[in-house]
């Protein structure tokens, strides 16, 4: 869809909240959807002088971009045809993909591979990727198979001439675990350059804030928290100026003989977590950071992805299931967060 006639589509969902309450400051709000899932961006008080629809589009193109860069369901991405790529040369892409790819490969080596955006290939294999799944569970020896093109180290990059190499052509790099939080921070940057001080941008779940509030007080971010009979309730934070982002495995998965298969796949096994930590939350200064540490330590599971949050200074939030429910766990830096 063009960008003119998602203008008109969402023009309308671009609300003035003229909130009632004298102590209360105008915020406005845009909804809408990208990237498979849904956004929503608050904006609170920005100067007088700020072009609302000029601004509007510049959002939705933004957004456009990074979807025609790194999405996997679009064939004509530069990430989609970078994977149909056979070649095991030195590939020129742009720079924005050769420095979201060092990025994310950044992050692997820091997580010895728990993050690992060529995991795609074992994505696809349990169902979780753009084809549709297959009746039935992957065998041991698919499982080997695809095992064989997943590994950080299989993909290498030179942003300095902005190139990337696969060691062979069945490597399929998958950056849904980088994406949308690299869509909040450029929509963040964007809101930056525009001068607007106090505003929420989320997408899917991720999120960024800057400033206050309409009430002129940090942003209450919700954290889910799941229940053993699948219902939710929420832990809630105030926070500003930083950027949030939760990985968990109680919203996408599908059950095979009574057994549940989450969407998290530990590149290491090649097969879905199977531990008892259900969800992370990380807060750090970069969205697409802490959305890529956020799977990581999903991945790692409570012991070693706690061990390593401590080890990093990362401000994080464990979910873990036990015989008595669901309890909390969390690190020194998220512990000093919800004091403040």
């Amino acid at each position: 869809m063009n960008v003119q006639v998602r203008l008109i589509l969402f023009l309308s969902l671009f609300l003035v909240v003229a909130c009632e309450s004298e102590n209360k400051l105008n915020a406005y709000a845009l909804n809408g959807n990208t990237m498979g899932t849904t956004f929503n961006i608050t904006l609170v008080t920005p100067p007088t002088d700020t072009n609302l629809k000029i601004l509007h589009t510049a959002i939705l193109e933004k957004l456009e971009h990074v979807e025609n860069i790194a999405s996997t369901y679009r064939p004509k991405s530069e990430l989609s045809e970078f994977n149909a790529n056979p070649s095991t040369d030195w590939i020129t892409v742009t720079p924005e993909f050769c420095q979201m790819v060092a990025d994310a490969l950044a992050v692997s080596a820091t997580t010895s591979g728990a993050f690992d955006i060529t995991v795609g290939p074992l994505v696809n294999l349990w169902g979780f990727g753009p084809a549709t799944q297959e009746d039935g569970l992957p065998s041991n020896d698919e499982v080997a198979a695809a095992r064989a093109n997943v590994g950080y180290q299989l993909l290498a990059s030179n942003c300095d001439q902005d190139k990337l190499q696969k060691t062979s052509a069945g490597i399929y790099v998958d950056l849904s675990g980088w994406a949308k939080g690299y869509a909040v921070d450029e929509v963040a940057a964007l809101l930056d350059n525009a001068e607007i001080e106090n505003y929420l941008v989320e997408i899917g779940g991720e999120l960024r804030a800057r400033g206050h509030n309409s009430e002129s007080r940090k942003f209450a971010i919700a954290i889910e928290k799941p229940l053993q009979n699948n219902e939710m309730q929420h832990t809630m934070v105030r926070l500003s100026d930083v950027a949030v982002a939760t990985s968990g495995d109680y919203r996408n998965f599908y059950e095979h003989d009574g057994q549940r298969y989450s969407h998290t796949i530990d590149p290491r096994t090649g097969h879905p977590v199977t531990h008892n930590l259900t969800g992370v939350t990380v807060v750090t200064a970069s969205t697409a950071y802490a959305d890529a540490m956020a799977t990581a330590l999903l991945v790692l599971g409570p012991e070693d992805g706690h061990a390593l949050a401590e080890q990093l200074d990362l401000a994080s939030y464990f979910l873990v299931r036990t015989e008595h429910g669901v309890e909390e766990l969390s690190t020194s830096q998220f512990a000093q967060l919800r004091q403040q």
